[in-house]
């Protein structure tokens, strides 16, 4: 079913996935109206059946509005039904790269986001007072008050879900400020993950920084410190609508593997082994996966959705062609990221 515009969606500032599809959809001139608070209680919208943010409001294939979440798949809906300006690479090799890091910018990054967030005093503190303000600006001082602890009693006790706790709070510090530095000198020799034209990956990567480059104290102030530069790509992300998404602004596959290396080798040195061991703790049903990351113990609970993104992987994977995938083989080489394309899922 054609997707009329502007589309709806339902968000919050304080989401890095509605800033990441917020940012999509003003690259790829597509029009929208942003629904923050109980906007979309109010306008009769159907309810999702995972509250996650932000929530589209989409036609199914008989033309029924329906309540669609998870920022992957809807960005390749989107590619799919509208044209123009495309977030995905043509190339094959290109895009497998490109959902490779869109997905470790989605599942490993904001383990550092949610991790500062709810971690540190100051960042507990930021994160308690605006975020119930982006919901309702006008609530009293009173009602500030309440919701900030609760929201922040909320968020503490569900931080071991993604793996946020004192035994892998240093993995996930020191992979961050690592990150930090190897975009730096990724955005030093281009303007975006793949050349000259943002793809779904930057939109991932973007998403993540607008929380932990410009909101949450702790890591934005690691971020200033370490890679101001990175702060400023933020901003410049928010917004690329006069980009001109030129067929050539693509890099070359002959350099992918140079310009990358750095960045598939960090998503190789903490990424893969968190997906493998979730993986293997999901078949052998285990509530807890545990496991050695850069070095140091990790441990944390099982995590169904993770186990998909796997399986996601290797499907994209299989979906090349012998060819395609021997240059795959060939750039992910000696990062890590190959034992992903091993495993017996």
């Amino acid at each position: 079913m054609a997707i009329d515009q502007p589309v709806r969606l339902k968000g919050a500032p304080g989401s890095p996935y509605t800033r990441k599809m917020l940012a999509y959809l003003r690259y790829r001139h597509i029009g929208y109206q942003f629904l923050i608070g109980n906007h979309a209680t109010d306008l009769g919208l159907p309810e999702p059946k995972v509250e996650l943010l932000p929530t589209f409001y989409l036609p199914d294939e008989r033309g029924d509005l329906q309540a669609v979440v998870d920022s992957t798949p809807l960005i390749r809906r989107f590619e799919a039904e509208v044209d123009g300006r495309h977030a995905l690479p043509d190339n094959p090799v290109l895009s497998f790269v490109n959902y490779l890091i869109e997905d470790y910018a989605d599942e490993w990054l904001t383990k550092a986001m949610f991790h500062y967030r709810w971690y540190y005093e100051a960042d507990i503190k930021m994160a308690g007072t605006i975020l119930p303000l982006w919901r309702s600006i006008q609530m009293s001082d009173e009602q500030l008050q309440k919701m900030s602890a609760y929201i922040a009693e909320r968020q503490i006790s569900r931080l071991y879900v993604v793996g946020s706790n004192d035994i892998t709070a240093p993995v996930i510090e020191d992979s961050y400020k690592r990150f930090l530095q190897i975009f730096d000198r990724l955005i030093q020799k281009q303007p975006f993950v793949l050349g000259r034209r943002p793809s779904s990956a930057d939109f991932g990567v973007y998403a993540q920084l607008t929380q932990l480059a410009k909101f949450d104290p702790t890591p934005a102030a690691l971020c200033m410190q370490v890679a101001p530069r990175v702060h400023a790509w933020t901003d410049l992300l928010d917004d690329q609508s006069g980009n001109a998404a030129s067929a050539d602004a693509w890099m070359s596959i002959d350099d992918v593997q140079a310009t990358l290396a750095e960045l598939l080798a960090e998503i190789g040195r903490v990424y893969v082994p968190a997906l493998l061991a979730n993986a293997a703790a999901l078949r052998s049903g285990e509530a807890q996966m545990q496991t050695t990351i850069d070095g140091r113990a990790w441990q944390q609970p099982v995590f169904p959705y993770q186990g998909k993104c796997l399986q996601w992987i290797n499907e994209e994977y299989q979906r090349l062609t012998t060819s395609d995938q021997q240059q795959v083989n060939h750039i992910l080489a000696g990062t890590g990221c190959e034992a992903l394309l091993m495993t017996d899922l």
